[in-house]
């Protein structure tokens, strides 16, 4: 196969499919991730018409003719694979780099809870797996996910962006969390004539502590340590023993 020439004015197709109207969140993967038949293991199996999907991404012509009717399933094929590599590159550096730059640019959205104050949103897959459901947002300061505010964008599968995307993200650029310490804790509770409503009230904040946060350093210990280890659950005889030995 070959390289198509084309006039100067023909867009790559990575380039073209990125500009997309509702394709914003779509970074440019680069041909030389994608030559990597490392980079590709195991999405033969996933993507029909893998090899022709692979010759669309790439610009390739290829060296036999593709019926007309099979064109339509191989463009869709094109850009689900497209989606499931652009999911595995935005996690090595260049990736995350180039995903850093629709970020400083809110490409993404802003949080829309009030005491988040505006933080940047990143998006996110629940899922690792395609046709499962679309992509959402999650916000590094109150740890929740959101649906985009536009509907151009309920179309993309959340596997093109997948599930450690974002922790990896906040991880690697440490100025996020710096911004996350600076946004003041604070919960809102509901109140009725001025007195606010028991935690245990059908309209209570019975899901407060999902937003509870270390006040002192014994407290931010237990939960790092938490973050690292499997609780262990003490028998009714090991809890006697100790009794005992007391």
């Amino acid at each position: 196969m070959s390289q198509e020439s084309g006039s100067d004015e023909e867009q790559p197709w990575i380039q073209e499919y990125c500009m997309m109207f509702g394709h914003e969140y779509f970074v440019e993967v680069s041909n030389e991730f994608i030559e990597d038949d490392f980079n590709l293991t195991g999405l033969s199996s996933i993507v029909p018409f893998y090899r022709e999907a692979l010759d669309m991404i790439l610009d390739y012509q290829p060296d036999y003719q593709i019926k007309s009717e099979s064109l339509p399933i191989i463009h869709h094929s094109a850009e689900l694979l497209y989606g499931l590599i652009h999911a595995r590159y935005i996690l090595t550096k260049p990736g995350l780099q180039a995903m850093a730059g629709k970020y400083e640019k809110a490409v993404f959205g802003t949080c829309l809870r009030v005491h988040c104050e505006g933080m940047y949103l990143l998006p996110i897959g629940r899922y690792d797996q395609v046709g499962i459901e679309t992509v959402r947002l999650y916000c590094p300061s109150c740890n929740d996910i959101y649906l985009p505010s536009s509907s151009k964008y309920l179309h993309i599968d959340g596997a093109f962006f997948g599930t450690s995307f974002a922790i990896l993200f906040v991880n690697m650029f440490n100025e996020i969390q710096r911004r996350v310490n600076l946004i003041p804790k604070q919960i809102f509770d509901l109140k009725l004539f001025g007195f606010k409503i028991n935690k245990i009230a059908p309209s209570g904040p019975r899901m407060k502590w999902l937003r509870q946060y270390p006040t002192n350093s014994a407290e931010e210990e237990e939960l790092q340590r938490c973050k690292f280890e499997i609780p262990t659950l003490e028998t009714e005889s090991e809890t006697d023993v100790k009794m005992g030995s007391d």
